[in-house]
């Protein structure tokens, strides 16, 4: 395997997981010192550290939004190095709220683990509105 299709194929195995989401395939793809950066203002939001940490940000997204949130890629993912760049679009929804936007996920990869996550959304203030207040 070419060293720039490694990142890859980790990224595309947690896309693949988070669709069909199976969350303990995508813990499994988590570094055990995973780094993961929420962004903006709202109960999710700052830098999660650690596997165990980061599954509970998850956990909370989905039951925050009662099951909905969804995600899905709008573009191929482009790698540099250890790092790619994966545009994506995300959703949740709930009773009284609902929020769909785009974004970019950029995750560094380390061997066959995602060991950093940051994700950038299109409107902060729509996506710190949906998931309520820090």
């Amino acid at each position: 395997m070419a060293e720039s299709t490694g990142p890859l194929t980790v990224v595309g195995k947690y896309f693949d997981a988070l669709a069909a989401k199976d969350f303990p395939a995508v813990a499994g793809l988590f570094a055990d010192d995973i780094v993961w950066h929420q962004p903006g203002d709202n109960q999710f939001s700052g830098t999660h550290r650690g596997g165990a940490a980061v599954g509970q940000l998850l956990g909370g997204m989905m039951a925050a939004s009662e099951g909905t949130f969804a995600l899905s890629l709008t573009g191929s993912p482009m790698v540099n190095g250890a790092v790619v760049a994966v545009p994506i679009h995300f959703s949740g929804k709930r009773e009284d709220a609902s929020m769909a936007q785009d974004g970019v996920d950029l995750l560094r990869v380390e061997g066959d683990r995602i060991a950093e996550v940051w994700l950038f959304s299109s409107d902060p203030e729509s996506e710190d509105a949906f998931w309520g207040a820090a």
